[in-house]
Order: structure tokens, then C-alpha cells, then sequence
């Protein structure tokens, strides 16, 4: 294997371990050049037949300001959730036990006990205040895609999040901004046509949030990937 070679299998797999969710940001902006660095790499996922089926809004400065407070009102009024998407619901098994799992060592961090309700009411809002990340991008596509395209929107998301992580912006993927879908058309002038996916809040980490210093285990490589000759 070349340098070179070396050099890039290094790097690649730094920026995979290295990328986390990040719940916490400085109020530092992404610089335009830097923004657009950045989908632009983002845009060369791959596609099935090359169809390049996601639609991407992002919102910053005033506009990202009026979204987060609409968030917030909604959640704080119990306005309604209409997703274009369910949620699975539960999950059940060894997945329920990976997710909880996941809280526990959040709320490990953040110093939230398990009985208590106030502090974990305010750890979901942190999610609709965008976790104070300066910049937010929705994730959608066209109505009329299925499953099979939306895996290409899946890889489209962590390239988009790799490619953050390579500029050294950090990033957070949010189902949640997936439950007032409207207010996403609204804001960027959209047809019905389109429906969203998720959301990722995404700018620079603050390190002094709690909450950044979360971690996540994965699970043995045998249970995920069977190798037969």
C-alpha cells in the first residue's frame, strides 16, 4: 500500500469514529464558503440510478431564529405533530436495550436522574431550541418515493455529516424536526410534493456542554455482519 494509500484509509476512518452527535454549539456561524464546500462535497452520494433524490433546506441567521422559537411554541402549546413519516413507535429487544442504553449515557453526562421528569422535559426541548446550533438543514424528498429511495436519502445524510466532520463542524441528526413538516414549507416557500425526512443542527462544538461528552458503544461485529465463503 502507497503513502498515499495509508494516508487516506487513515483519515477516513478518524472522520467516522471521530463523528458524534453533537448537543451543544457555540454561537459561531459556518462561513458561506464553508457551507458550500460542504453540500457541495455532500452532493457526490450515491444514488440508485443516479437520481439524486434529496432536497435539502437550510436555515440560518433570522430564519433559523423564527423556526427555533416556532419549535418551541408548538412543543410548549402541545401543538399537533403531523409527520409525513411514522416513527416506528417502540423499539423492542436488543434495539430497545441499545437505546436505552443511549439515554443513560446522556443523561449520565448531563447529570439528569432517572426520576427526574423536569430535567428530562427540558433535555427534549433542547432538541426543537436546535441545541443552540446557529444553523439548521431539513432533509426531505419528493411524495412519491418510497423506502428504496430513501435509503439513498440515508446516505446522502452521513455523507453530508462526514463531510462536517472533515471541515470540522459539528453535527447533530434530529428525527424530531420531522414533526411539523409544515412549517418547513411554509418557511422555504414549498409544494405538498415535498416531505421531510429529518433535520441535522450542525456549527461548531461548544466542549463545555455536558452533553458533548456522550458517547455510544457499538455492538460485536458478529452480531451485525455474517461473512460466509
Amino acid at each position: 500500500m502507497s503513502a498515499v494509500d495509508s494516508a487516506t484509509e487513515t483519515n477516513f476512518e478518524h472522520l467516522v469514529r471521530a463523528r458524534h452527535s453533537v448537543r451543544g454549539f457555540l454561537d459561531k456561524p459556518v462561513t458561506e464558503e464553508t457551507l458550500n464546500t460542504i453540500f457541495e462535497l455532500a452532493q457526490w452520494s450515491p444514488s440508485n440510478c443516479n437520481i439524486q433524490p434529496w432536497l435539502v433546506y437550510v436555515a440560518s441567521g433570522a430564519t433559523r431564529d423564527t423556526m427555533r422559537q416556532r419549535f418551541v411554541d408548538d412543543i410548549m402549546n402541545g401543538v399537533p405533530q403531523n409527520p409525513d413519516y411514522d416513527y416506528p413507535g417502540k423499539f423492542e429487544g436488543e434495539y430497545r436495550t441499545r437505546q436505552v442504553e443511549c439515554a443513560v449515557a446522556m443523561y449520565t453526562e448531563m447529570g439528569i436522574a432517572r426520576d427526574d421528569s423536569a430535567g428530562r422535559m427540558k433535555a427534549m426541548l433542547r432538541n426543537f431550541e436546535l441545541f443552540d446550533a446557529p444553523h439548521v438543514c431539513f432533509i426531505g424528498m419528493h411524495k412519491s418515493f418510497g423506502t428504496t429511495v430513501a435509503i439513498d436519502v440515508g446516505m446522502y445524510v452521513q455523507t453530508l455529516m462526514l463531510a462536517m466532520t472533515a471541515h470540522g463542524i459539528g453535527s447533530c441528526a434530529q428525527g424530531s424536526m420531522r414533526y411539523y413538516p409544515d412549517l418547513v414549507r411554509e418557511t422555504f416557500e414549498l409544494t405538498d410534493d415535498v416531505h421531510i425526512l429529518c433535520g441535522i443542527s450542525f456549527g461548531y462544538e461548544d466542549p463545555d456542554v455536558p452533553a458533548n461528552r456522550t458517547r455510544t458503544t457499538r455492538v460485536p461485529l458478529a452480531e451485525s455482519v455474517k461473512f460466509k465463503d
